[in-house]
């Protein structure tokens, strides 16, 4: 008697990165990231359309900051190869930091001004923190508000807290 297992897919798919070496990667995982990364875009897009209904005036963050030389520059334009067209293209223009700048008018000529920072778990990275702490010493943003998913009776909500809670807990 002679078992026969079920003929499976290729799990892998070979690439070539930028120094000339194949590199492998598991089909599984290149599908969850591109779920996970239509998922963020679409929950930084609820959070945009959350805080105009607020009052707030949103628009994208296009600056980053070099935490070495301690200053505010823009944001570089991640690029990748169309192997259709044969050319370099642009990925994203967002990759600022924090995502989204946020104005709201307050009495007279003044203004509250916020970052924004869409994470759909809420956790900062060491150098987001980093940068957090940056640009509040600097007096950038008057505060910096983390967005995160709360899931309540298969409803999604926003839910905002300082940045200032994390960064007291920090050592």
């Amino acid at each position: 008697m002679e078992l026969k297992s079920a003929e499976r897919e290729v799990e892998y798919k070979a690439s070539v990165d930028e120094g000339g070496n194949v590199v492998l990667k598991k089909k599984s995982a290149i599908k969850r990231g591109s779920k996970s990364k239509a998922q963020g875009g679409q929950f930084e897009l609820k959070v945009r359309k959350d805080l105009e209904e607020l009052g707030w005036i949103v628009d994208k963050w296009s600056n980053n900051v070099d935490l070495d030389e301690g200053v505010l520059h823009p944001a570089k334009t991640d690029w990748k190869f169309n192997p259709f067209r044969k050319i370099m293209m642009p990925r994203g223009q967002g990759t600022g930091f924090p995502d989204f700048i946020g104005f709201q008018k307050m009495e007279g000529d003044r203004y509250n001004v916020v970052g924004i920072e869409v994470k759909m778990n809420g956790t900062l990275s060491p150098i987001e923190k980093k940068k957090c702490q940056w640009y509040l010493d600097n007096g950038i943003f008057n505060e910096i508000w983390i967005a995160r998913k709360v899931k309540k009776k298969n409803r999604v909500r926003v839910d905002y807290f300082d940045v200032k809670d994390i960064l007291k807990r920090m050592r």
